[in-house]
């Protein structure tokens, strides 16, 4: 057999002719080497990782999916709580704080029963308005009042309006005594609060 022939000339690539065998072979073992390598890469290590990557991985969604739910509830007790307080607030104001549009009548009728319901003479008062810091609606009423009757009915006046629906405060109390020793005059200093209300000014 004629060891004269020449491999070179027979094998071209993209036109180019090989002229190593060796070229040749190194160029098929590398290009079965990557395709291992793919392969390899495919069987041990999914791109959507392995069974354990992917338990560990709902694990870990379920713990963060817990915690979610976790806050979730515990912000809707907390709107739940913040409705409530609201609805208690718009209670509370609507039986005990006057509204701004009424208020000098509302005040003077429930002082002037009270001081006749304690058998007292109800002498001249006077109202002032001030603002509330932080709030647009709400105003405190100050009301300085003057009364005359014996000390057994004053302080039935006293207690009748620690228990008046309109939420009044005893901010202060002079008392003075008459001549004869009969009666006391007394000069009340009276807090109250009153709101703003949706509609025209009466």
């Amino acid at each position: 057999m004629p060891r004269n022939f020449k491999l070179a000339g027979k094998l071209k690539w993209k036109g180019v002719a090989i002229k190593e065998p060796r070229v040749l072979l190194r160029a098929a073992i590398g290009t079965l080497l990557a395709a291992n390598l793919v392969a390899a890469v495919m069987a041990f290590k999914p791109f959507g990782g392995s069974a354990g990557d992917l338990r560990r991985e709902q694990q870990a969604l379920r713990v963060q999916l817990g915690r979610l739910q976790t806050r979730a509830a515990t912000s809707k007790r907390l709107v739940e709580k913040v409705e409530t307080a609201r609805r208690d607030g718009d209670q509370f104001l609507a039986k005990y704080v006057t509204d701004r549009r009424t208020m000098s009548s509302t005040i003077q009728d429930e002082l002037n029963r009270t001081a006749k319901e304690a058998g007292i003479k109800a002498l001249p008062a006077t109202l002032d308005l001030e603002p509330i810091e932080g709030s647009d609606t709400v105003e405190m009423m100050t009301i300085s009042a003057g009364y005359e009757g014996s000390y057994a009915d004053l302080t039935k006046f006293v207690n009748l309006l620690d228990k008046s629906p309109r939420f009044l405060i005893i901010e202060n109390m002079q008392t003075a005594p008459q001549q004869g020793g009969q009666s006391l005059n007394v000069t009340l200093k009276l807090d109250t609060f009153v709101r703003e209300t949706a509609g025209p000014a009466l």
